[in-house]
């Protein structure tokens, strides 16, 4: 019996595609094992470097402390986290910047062919801005990971001035986040090797300056049920949020996070895990564990960002491991999608597909010389499942 059954893509508003699951209910599966992607092998790499299933092309469309083809905006160093908004006919994709100081994230925007029309900074002035999470009214939730740190919320087409800070989501070491619309609520993920994952419940949903930040709860088993539980001090001083809760359950480096249709998943990178929280009926399990694939090595490992698509699949980007994006199917096969050759010193950052699910941005967040200044950000076009 397959563990999960995919459901097809519903749209919620202005170009905001929810993909997604929900458990089958019936006997569960183990996590995803090693299958033929449905996308087919990897050809040879391509003048980029880049190794792609037959029928897709990649450009490189912005390199850091160069200027954004067709515009005079200088693109950040170490770009990481991103998300794409609909924009009229085109589109825009938003990217973090992890570095301190400075931080921040910016913009690129594209017209209905894909052509690079602009580019801006959408927030200045900010510290290791990792992850972070595309919310239902279409602003950009950037994640400082630093103790302490906060999410600001951006507006994709700026100004970086329009940038809040929203102290009422805590003070921790954040990574990234996901809106769940049903439940009206932001989950998120804290990159410590003893997080925990959160989420923020606005007073007035649309509105994230005031709220309650909870915990999940849970045992030490990789499945079972869960409950949340208020956070009593979310600014985190002198108590870590983390340590504040009796019973909170503690997850080895959260990473990327994804919600569609009542399920969540987020990445930990210090087991290499993607887990899956069924938010109907408040269970979690495994959606995959690198040391539980067989038969052979397992493709993916370095867990970090992930995203979804239409048909159900997720896409998980490496930090590390041998710099693929992996695809996890609707019938449990993990496989690589895509993979970047002589960039062994970087990591994928900030997965997301257009409104039309026919494009991929990514960046590569040292590119080819293992440092912050020489991020490289790509689009890949072709044949994606929907």
């Amino acid at each position: 019996m397959k563990r999960r059954n995919f459901l097809r893509a519903a749209v919620v508003g202005a170009g905001v595609t929810a993909f997604g699951n929900r458990l089958s209910g019936a006997a569960l599966a183990a996590p995803a094992q090693n299958g033929p992607s449905p996308y087919g092998a990897l050809q040879a790499a391509d003048a980029n470097g880049i190794q792609l299933p037959a029928g897709f092309t990649s450009r490189v469309i912005a390199r850091s402390g160069q200027q954004v083809a067709n515009t005079g905006y200088t693109w950040h160093s170490a770009p990481d986290g991103g998300a794409v908004f609909a924009d009229g006919s085109g589109w825009i994709y938003v990217s973090n910047s992890e570095i301190t100081p400075g931080g921040g994230a910016s913009a690129i925007k594209f017209d209905a062919s894909g052509n690079i029309t602009g580019a801006h900074r959408i927030l200045s002035n900010t510290r290791q801005n990792c992850a972070g999470g595309k919310t239902p009214w279409n602003t950009w939730l950037s994640c400082e990971e630093i103790d302490l740190g906060f999410v600001y919320e951006c507006q994709p087409n700026g100004p970086a001035t329009a940038a809040v800070q929203r102290p009422a989501m805590g003070k921790f070491k954040h990574e990234a986040a996901a809106a769940d619309p049903v439940r009206k609520v932001v989950y998120l993920t804290e990159d410590t090797s003893d997080g925990c994952f959160y989420r923020f419940v606005p007073t007035t949903w649309g509105n994230l300056s005031a709220g309650t930040l909870q915990v999940l709860k849970a045992g030490t088993g990789t499945s079972g049920s869960f409950t949340w539980a208020n956070v009593p001090d979310p600014d985190g001083s002198p108590t870590a949020t983390r340590n504040q809760v009796s019973g909170a359950k503690r997850f080895s480096g959260g990473e990327g996070l994804h919600y569609a249709n009542d399920t969540a998943w987020f990445t930990t990178k210090g087991d290499n895990r993607v887990w899956q929280l069924n938010l109907t009926n408040n269970t979690y399990e495994l959606a995959y564990d690198d040391s539980l694939v067989s038969p052979g090595s397992a493709p993916l490992t370095g867990v970090d960002n992930v995203t979804g698509t239409s048909s159900g699949d997720l896409f998980v980007a490496e930090d590390g491991g041998n710099m693929e994006i992996c695809i996890i199917t609707p019938n449990d096969i993990v496989a690589p999608f895509l993979r970047i050759n002589g960039q062994s010193s970087s990591e994928i950052c900030g997965p997301a597909f257009t409104p039309a699910g026919n494009r991929l941005y990514f960046s590569s967040q040292r590119g080819t010389s293992g440092s912050s200044s020489g991020g490289i950000t790509y689009e890949v076009t072709g044949p994606f499942r929907s």
